[in-house]
């Protein structure tokens, strides 16, 4: 059977994840060329890249002058620029607030893989880069979700629910155990694995090479 999974672990306050989310589409559209019987299935996963920042989060300031000290101004430059190249106007002086990404991550996860998951992630990577919202606050969080297609019930129990909350940090610390550090991190058919926001070129290789895997199992050791 000619399949292919696609595993995403990123973290909606990570500019080089909304990167990624571009260019993986981009790789998506060179496979639907190629590969028409084909429908690639994609799951977004959660990593934090700060899981200690406390719920209300941090002043932005203040977070982006102690992970870079002097480099801070200037830090943001490359992937700003990076940015534009795949259609991002990131705001980066509209972030006022440095957020704990835990609410976020469960709406992700309640969020049926495909279409209503792609929109939840994407407007969350809109209001937090390019309308710099504070993804801290849960009348934020409901509106995005509902504007993406959940319900307002599902969106508020997400938010509410301290047992689904306890099973995201337990997803973080899974992809950590796997050896996940850093985001975005792609894995094709559960076998292929592409750590950072490659090109789509690149990409659609490591599809392409689970997909072999997958029709011929010999192909497995360029694992």
């Amino acid at each position: 059977m000619k399949t292919l999974s696609i595993d995403v672990v990123s973290d909606v306050v990570c500019p080089w994840c909304y990167v990624g989310k571009r260019r993986l589409e981009g790789a998506l559209q060179l496979f639907a060329e190629k590969y028409p019987d084909i429908t690639p299935q994609v799951r977004w996963h959660t990593f934090q890249l700060n899981p200690d920042l406390p719920s209300d989060g941090i002043d932005r300031a203040s977070y982006v002058v102690n992970k870079f000290g002097e480099r801070g101004a200037t830090v943001y430059e490359r992937v700003a620029g990076v940015g534009r190249e795949v259609g991002l106007s990131f705001a980066f002086d509209k972030i006022a607030r440095q957020p704990n990404t835990l609410l976020a991550h469960s709406l992700i996860a309640v969020a049926e893989p495909a279409q209503l998951q792609e929109r939840v992630v994407e407007g969350l990577f809109q209001a937090y880069f390019i309308d710099g919202q504070d993804l801290t606050q849960p009348h934020t969080l409901l509106q995005i979700a509902t504007q993406a297609g959940m319900t307002e019930q599902l969106a508020t129990d997400a938010i509410d629910d301290a047992a689904l909350h306890a099973q995201t940090q337990d997803a973080d610390q899974a992809a950590r155990e796997m050896g996940i550090s850093g985001v975005p991190f792609f894995i094709f058919n559960k076998h292929v694995g592409l750590s950072g926001a490659h090109e789509s070129a690149t990409l659609l290789e490591g599809m392409e090479q689970a997909l072999a895997q997958a029709l011929d199992p010999s192909a497995a050791g360029a694992e």
